[in-house]
């Protein structure tokens, strides 16, 4: 292989990987996770890293306490990141392959809270 060609090739390259990572960052645009609590009184709504992007309160939130009510926030915004988790996931995986390296970088970081 000359010079050009491996230029040629090279640059091929970096034209996939640029098409790839667009496609990756469409895919996570707008991706996150909202779970429920089982009896509905909170929903959680958070991004893929986990910041919380929304929380709803039913009438039935009322009738709990303070300290019950905490409690359902947390282990329901954790059903939401385990959700968002998933869907980042579905949606890189397939530009990744869902056994490569980043693949791996990417569970590495789900779930871990960093």
């Amino acid at each position: 292989m000359d010079g050009r060609q491996w230029l040629d090739s090279y640059q091929h390259r970096l034209t996939d990987l640029k098409a790839r990572a667009d496609r990756a960052q469409a895919a996570l645009a707008g991706v996150d996770g909202t779970a429920a609590s089982p009896d509905g009184a909170v929903s959680v709504t958070v991004a893929p890293g986990g910041a919380v992007r929304r929380i709803v309160f039913s009438e039935r939130s009322e009738a709990l306490s303070r300290v019950q009510l905490a409690a359902l926030v947390v282990e329901t915004a954790a059903r939401a990141q385990a959700e968002a988790d998933r869907r980042v996931t579905e949606a890189v995986a397939p530009l990744l392959g869902g056994d490569s390296e980043a693949m791996q970088v990417i569970r590495s970081y789900q779930g871990s809270g960093s």
